[in-house]
């Protein structure tokens, strides 16, 4: 295994780096932003887990539904997005794209209050364009601020902070769905939008990395042209196949962990949220756990590790999984806690997350640390594209098997079945690749 050394000098800790100009302003901005998408995104997806005349199947169908109207921008606009963002300054793009947050959550707060799933089903396209122009912005934007030895912990924070910004946007989903609170978290989505705003303003300023290179707002072209960019740079076109397989698995895990928990454990939607807290919280800590086991350095040796962990962990959370329950009273979450059962169950989640934080974060570092910072936020937004293609996979897939008569845990079985696959392609393919990052 070759390895990318960054720099000489030790990476900061996280608590420094996070009070730093240089990085403080970026993940607040990008944790608030995730923060409400996923708020809205999980409001949705309860309401139609726990609407009063949901059947399983047309839940289980509509919500990787949902997942793929948001995603689908992601498709469509990340090419013009990274060619947008090489060729001006990052930190200005930032700003507007928060500004134009703003009246995107101003109508969500309408539909929060109006307890519209349709409002909130029509606003994830829009918001989804918003996502995808932000993406190639915060992580291409990250080695210009950061030194190369800080570059895998910065990732790890992102990674970290987006996880459980995810979290708390599912807590404050529970109460948009379930109608307590929901004028508060109204509120709460416009004065995150408008944090999120304020936070990106201190972002330092950063010159363009190729000034006056051409933009095409052809979506087509772009995107072919972008795809074919990276697929003649090896080193980081197989970490972006790395990377899209985590979000694979991970829209999966995700979008069906309410239908998991109401109709194969017969639980509430405060199951659902401990589900999500578990996920969050490991992702989290195996995201901070990669940067502590490769001490700083840019390097795929653990990749394969994370990509086994995945693998075992969902199988035995197969095994570990009952079959469907029968309509009726849902149990709550102490008696959910009360049974034994369960808890191996929450073992297995724990082990996928923190393995899932463990083979992403070095991916990503890997993808900036090997591009050209002249075609960086392209080949992020690149990565995007083979991303937001993989999750759309996904999400037709699943509707397609779950229509078939394949149970939600027979999901997760095959997924952790194919990432076994995943780890023994890693090994073969991504230790063979070193990169000097001053050759970029």
């Amino acid at each position: 295994m070759m390895v990318v050394q960054s720099a000489r000098n030790e990476p900061g800790g996280a608590v420094a780096l996070l009070a730093s100009r240089r990085f403080g302003p970026l993940f607040a901005t990008q944790f608030l932003s995730a923060f409400n998408d996923n708020a809205l995104r999980n409001a949705l997806v309860l309401m139609i887990a726990y609407r009063v005349d949901a059947a399983a199947l047309s839940a289980q169908i509509l919500i990787p539904l949902a997942a793929g109207i948001f995603i689908l921008p992601f498709f469509l606009c990340s090419a013009t997005a990274g060619q947008l963002a090489d060729a001006m300054d990052k930190a200005w793009l930032i700003r507007l794209i928060k500004l134009w947050e703003i009246p995107v959550m101003v109508a969500a707060a309408g539909g929060v209050l109006a307890g519209s799933a349709s409002v909130l089903l029509a606003l994830l396209f829009a918001m989804g364009i918003q996502a995808a122009f932000f993406g190639p912005l915060k992580y291409a934007i990250l080695p210009d601020l950061l030194a190369p030895g800080e570059l895998l912990l910065g990732n790890a924070l992102v990674e970290a902070g987006t996880f459980l910004a995810i979290l708390l946007g599912t807590i404050a989903g529970v109460l948009i769905a379930t109608r307590h609170g929901a004028a508060a978290v109204a509120a709460l989505i416009i004065l995150v939008a408008l944090s999120a705003l304020a936070a990106s303003l201190a972002i330092p300023h950063t010159s363009a990395a190729a000034p006056g290179s051409a933009v095409r707002w052809n979506l087509a072209a772009a995107t072919a042209r972008v795809i074919r960019q990276a697929a003649g740079d090896p080193v980081p076109f197989r970490s972006m196949l790395g990377i899209s397989w985590f979000w694979l698995a991970g829209s999966i895990y995700l979008s069906q962990f309410p239908s998991y928990v109401r109709f194969t454990l017969g639980s509430e939607e405060a199951v659902v949220t401990l589900y999500l807290t578990v996920f969050s919280v490991g992702i989290a800590l195996g995201s901070l756990l990669s940067n502590r086991l490769l001490g700083g350095k840019v390097s795929a040796r653990i990749v394969p590790w994370g990509a086994l962990g995945i693998g075992l962990f969902s199988i035995d959370l197969w095994l570990a999984s009952p079959g469907p329950v029968a309509a009726g009273d849902l149990a709550g979450l102490g008696v959910f806690l009360g049974d034994p059962a369960h808890w191996r169950i929450l073992v297995d989640l724990v082990g996928i997350a923190v393995s899932g934080g463990v083979f992403v974060v070095p991916l990503y570092a890997l993808l900036q640390a090997a591009s050209e910072r002249q075609r960086r936020a392209q080949a992020i937004a690149a990565n995007n594209v083979i991303n937001a293609t993989a999750m759309v996979v996904a999400s037709v897939a699943t509707m397609g098997l779950l229509a078939a008569g394949v149970s939600v845990p027979g999901l997760f079985l095959l997924t952790g079945s194919l990432t076994l696959v995943v780890a023994l392609l890693s090994w073969r393919s991504l230790p063979s690749f070193a990169f000097s990052p001053e050759l970029s």
